[in-house]
């Protein structure tokens, strides 16, 4: 019997072992976008040696006046309770539920302009602020944009203190820095780290277009933080923290930001336009790493190898082909796509870029004209894209051998379906559209003037061909 209980605690304690052993050093990490979370933690009194850095007292007095705590409301979606409201929807007289989360913001200037995350705010109908001084707001959505996780907010107020952009390609690694919100309600939280590393691309946004070069610190953040400044030693803004790497959803060990050079260009663009101007190369690109570089046989090692280039695109008109290697893009070194897409992130369409690559050991320049996602040069509006938004999809001109073998002088072709009205279609990608409502598609901007007019409900038939050259017609509420 004895023996058998020595077994039975042998096996459990074997057990516990092998479990404790996975999930310290086996199990990967969750990346996580740090938003507050509902529950309270439980506090543990810690002590800390202070670090004999003069500047850290300046620059968290100044950061956290300019640190604002974000609070929204999310209609919940709603989860029938039963069979009979499955099939017959909400009781009437019934209320949506609400969700309450929080965050925080970064007042960028003294009348009222306050950046945080897409993810704080996404959906939410109602928004509301709290300054370091306990004054609220209630806050309006100027814009987002969720390729880079970035929202830009308004409150009514005057002569606020704000934070000031510092050059994040300045930053340098080992550099120490400071990082400013309310992780789980604790209002006006100062953490300190240095820069881990930068350009990191940790797949946390959720969007095709997306644009990831994260700044890592070990600077503690979490629940909370999201939208959180993350400042140098001068008190200058040189990221908006975003996200954590994690397995329990709290801070351990490093957390990302957003660098200022992105953050300054989407609220430029949202304050200008309404909408950030996206400037595109037309390549498709990938890290070097040593098995790529050995299986194509480069004689690099280093840089972003382009993998293939759009059809009639910015990279190819200029002379860019597949297989060459993107060394640096206006005199500014790449090693890898994070720092590629932060570079090209920055521009606007119509921008001019100077490409310098390795082609089978040769080095080249080009010069490429950054274009739009439609294939143009033109500076987008928010007005201009409500139509080509809901279709979901990037378009270009037809070209002089895809004009002659349908035998039509005009068209426009769909060269990716993304989502929206076109992939409920089942619209394919190729498909040429001459018509919208009878009215010629020349050009890409025809597609917004084709609906000018139309209310809501009103018939939509777009017109043209299938990649087969077979005609096509989808009708479809506006």
């Amino acid at each position: 019997m004895k023996s058998i209980a020595k077994i039975f605690l042998v096996s459990a304690l074997g057990g516990a072992i092998t479990l404790g052993i996975y999930k310290t050093f086996l199990e990967e990490p969750q990346v996580e976008r740090i938003i507050q979370q509902t529950e309270q933690p439980s506090f543990v009194r810690t002590s800390l040696t202070p670090l004999a850095e003069g500047g850290f007292t300046e620059a968290a007095e100044k950061s956290v006046n300019s640190v604002v705590h974000v609070r929204t409301a999310v209609e919940s979606q709603y989860q029938p309770s039963s069979p009979l409201e499955f099939f017959f929807g909400r009781p009437q007289g019934s209320q949506p539920r609400l969700q309450l989360g929080s965050g925080s913001g970064v007042i960028v200037s003294k009348e009222g302009y306050i950046v945080t995350n897409n993810h704080v705010v996404e959906n939410a109908q109602e928004v509301k602020v709290t300054l370091n001084n306990n004054k609220e707001y209630d806050a309006k959505v100027i814009g987002a944009d969720p390729t880079t996780d970035i929202a830009l907010l308004k409150v009514d107020a005057e002569d606020l203190p704000f934070l000031t952009f510092s050059n994040s390609d300045n930053v340098r690694l080992g550099e120490w820095v400071l990082a400013v919100g309310n992780p789980f309600n604790l209002t006006s939280t100062v953490t300190a780290g240095i820069v881990s590393a930068k350009s990191r691309n940790i797949g946390v946004i959720n969007d095709r277009a997306a644009i990831e070069s994260f700044i890592q610190t070990d600077a503690a953040v979490n629940p909370g933080n999201s939208g959180g400044a993350l400042v140098n030693t001068r008190g200058e803004l040189i990221g908006i923290n975003s996200a954590i790497s994690t397995h329990t959803g709290s801070f351990e060990g490093y957390s990302f930001a957003i660098p200022s050079n992105i953050v300054r260009k989407v609220v430029e663009d949202l304050l200008e336009f309404g909408t950030v101007q996206r400037a595109f190369i037309g390549v498709n690109i990938s890290d070097i790493t040593p098995r790529i570089a050995s299986e194509l046989d480069l004689e690099v090692s280093n840089g972003v190898y382009v993998g293939g280039v759009t059809e009639n695109g910015a990279a190819e008109n200029a002379g860019i082909q597949t297989g060459d290697v993107i060394m640096a893009i206006d005199g500014q070194r790449v090693t890898k796509s994070s720092e590629l897409q932060e570079i090209i992130g920055r521009k606007r369409p119509g921008d001019q870029v100077k490409i310098d690559l390795d082609r089978n050991g040769k080095r080249m320049d080009y010069s490429v004209t950054l274009r739009n996602v439609n294939g143009t040069t033109r500076v987008i509006k928010k007005e201009d894209i409500q139509f080509i938004t809901k279709l979901g999809g990037s378009f270009r001109p037809l070209n002089k051998t895809e004009k002659t073998r349908l035998g039509i002088t005009y068209g426009v072709k769909v060269t990716e379906v993304k989502s929206g009205i076109m992939a409920e279609l089942n619209i394919p990608n190729n498909f040429i559209i001459t018509h919208i409502n009878r009215q010629p598609i020349r050009d890409v901007e025809d597609i917004n003037s084709s609906v000018n007019g139309l209310q809501k409900e009103d018939p939509v038939v777009i017109q043209g061909f299938l990649p087969n050259g077979r005609g096509k017609y989808y009708a479809f509420g506006y």
